[in-house]
């Protein structure tokens, strides 16, 4: 993997925790933990999606809605695990 795909791998996931973090209100986990939540949440959507015959586009601003949306599960899971 060359550098560059590991720095947009990054920024997306950064930018798609922090934006979880906001619509999930009352769980930010700081720069590294959204980073974390992020790219997970890209996998997770990337598994979820192609079963439900979804895409939201391409590029930059698709990847960002994709793993978005996938943190955004990922963070609700985590709600509820805590309350269980």
């Amino acid at each position: 993997m060359a550098l560059e795909s590991l720095l947009v791998i990054i920024l997306v996931g950064a930018v798609a925790g922090w934006l979880a973090g906001l619509i999930v209100k009352g769980y930010g986990f700081g720069l590294l933990g959204n980073i974390v939540v992020g790219i997970v949440g890209a996998f997770v959507a990337g598994l979820i999606f192609p079963m439900l015959g979804l895409s939201v586009g391409t590029g930059i601003a698709g990847a960002i809605i994709h793993a978005t949306v996938g943190a955004v599960i990922l963070l609700f899971l985590i709600r509820l695990i805590k309350r269980a």
